[in-house]
């Protein structure tokens, strides 16, 4: 029995794609053969679609030299239908073709289907790789989909500082520190002069600290686009105006901004401040909508809905101009009947679980006649679900990731769904 995977269609265009693409390179990351029988082809463009035949061909014969017999039929298999595939390509697409194939369990012995998969990645594969393991191997797909742009953060005072960096949809305040200056205030019986010149040393050592810190935080960060300073008072500018911080650092400084705190409230001031310097930071961007779907809510102008009955009512009618859809969604709605009295029950799984699912659903007796004959009877997509009706309505699709607070507050006081409408209730 085989089944057919997703093709993909090129670069990622929107938070959707990205989201479906590693959505599927999750689920294949969850697929084990029994043995060393799962196929992974990775093609670079430019590369002959003949010589990665002649390969095949040499890998199939090789093959014969699996002891179990068992094994060797599965490998010889997924290597058959690997070919099949490769013969409706005369050249491997603009990006490169990824294939993997093999036998996948889903519960004893002779439970195991044939599955293929055939993906067009949205960036260029730069190796040719041919693996015939146990695993799927995605690493080179899986680093496509990795952010790849670093920001950053300092905030500083005369109390302290704090430090964060800032990488696609996560910011994490990595370090805070207290300064250990004294007060402006001397104590009595001190000369003004002594005073002064101990805090002087103070503040340097201090800014000392600073620019350690920043040096074992920032340098490590090989992707770091730039640096973003603030906080309250001169002390931002009198610390940049000195030989402290590393020149590399000094180099990425982007912006000076005036903050109103130094703590993590600091760090999102300064995000929130930023904006043309972070335009297209998916962390920005996530936090817009969400916060256009409050403003609109908060002045009642009747431009938001959100739960998924009124949702999908909105999509339905193509009133919809922006689906929000929470990450945490990542749910897919299982169907599963007894084939032998009919007995059906619903499950929601999610996606990254479904096979695990399925495998004991094949297993499973069942609750109402006690008989291994429980089968999964539909699988419906509750993203893919959704997604599709906005397609049909010419409707912006926006996967929210829940790793701040805005994606947080969609899933838990929205219920991961929300939409922006193009007009007022209807």
């Amino acid at each position: 029995m085989e089944s057919q995977g997703s093709v993909g269609s090129g670069a990622p265009k929107g938070s959707l794609e990205v989201f479906r693409f590693k959505r599927l390179l999750e689920s294949l990351a969850a697929k084990e053969g029994r043995h060393t029988e799962l196929i992974t082809l990775l093609v670079p463009p430019g590369r002959q679609i003949s010589e990665v035949m002649n390969n095949l061909r040499q890998e199939y014969g090789t093959a014969i030299n699996i002891k179990s017999r068992t094994t060797r039929h599965y490998v010889q298999d997924a290597i058959e239908k690997v070919m099949q595939r490769l013969k409706l390509y005369r050249e491997p697409p603009p990006t490169g073709l990824a294939i993997f194939c093999g036998a996948i369990p889903y519960g004893p012995p002779g439970s195991e289907k044939m599955e293929i998969y055939i993906i067009i990645p949205p960036e260029p594969i730069n190796v040719y790789i041919y693996r015939c393991d146990s695993h799927f191997h995605l690493d080179p797909l899986l680093e496509m989909i990795r952010e790849k742009e670093s920001y950053g953060i300092l905030v500083l005072d005369g109390s302290g500082a704090t430090f964060a960096t800032l990488k696609g949809k996560k910011l994490d305040v990595v370090k805070s520190i207290t300064s250990g200056i004294s007060s402006k205030h001397r104590a009595g019986g001190q000369s003004a002069r002594r005073f002064e010149h101990l805090r002087d040393i103070e503040v340097n050592e201090f800014y000392k600290r600073v620019a350690n810190y920043a040096s074992r935080i920032f340098l490590n960060i090989s992707d770091l686009k730039g640096l973003l300073v603030g906080g309250p008072g001169p002390t931002k500018e009198d610390f940049l105006d000195g030989d402290l911080l590393h020149y590399t650092l000094k180099d990425k400084v982007l912006a000076v901004l005036d903050t109103a705190y130094v703590d993590e409230q600091g760090v999102k001031e300064i995000v929130s401040k930023a904006p043309e310097i972070l335009k297209g930071v998916r962390y920005v961007e996530e936090r817009n909508l969400v916060q256009r779907v409050l403003y609109e809510l908060g002045h009642d102008t009747g431009l938001v809905a959100y739960g998924e009955e009124e949702v999908r009512r909105r999509l339905k009618e193509g009133s919809v101009r922006i689906l929000l859809l929470s990450d945490e969604l990542d749910v897919v709605k299982v169907t599963v009947r007894c084939s032998s009295c009919g007995h059906t029950e619903h499950s929601t799984v999610k996606y990254n679980k479904l096979m695990a699912f399925k495998g004991g659903v094949a297993a499973k007796a069942c609750p109402n006649c006690n008989n291994t004959t429980l089968i999964v009877e539909e699988e419906r997509d509750l993203i893919d679900e959704l997604s599709e009706l906005a397609v049909a309505s010419n409707t912006e699709v926006e996967v929210i990731s829940n790793a701040h607070e805005e994606g947080e507050m969609l899933y838990k006081s929205f219920g991961g769904i929300a939409a922006i409408l193009r007009y007022g209730r209807g």
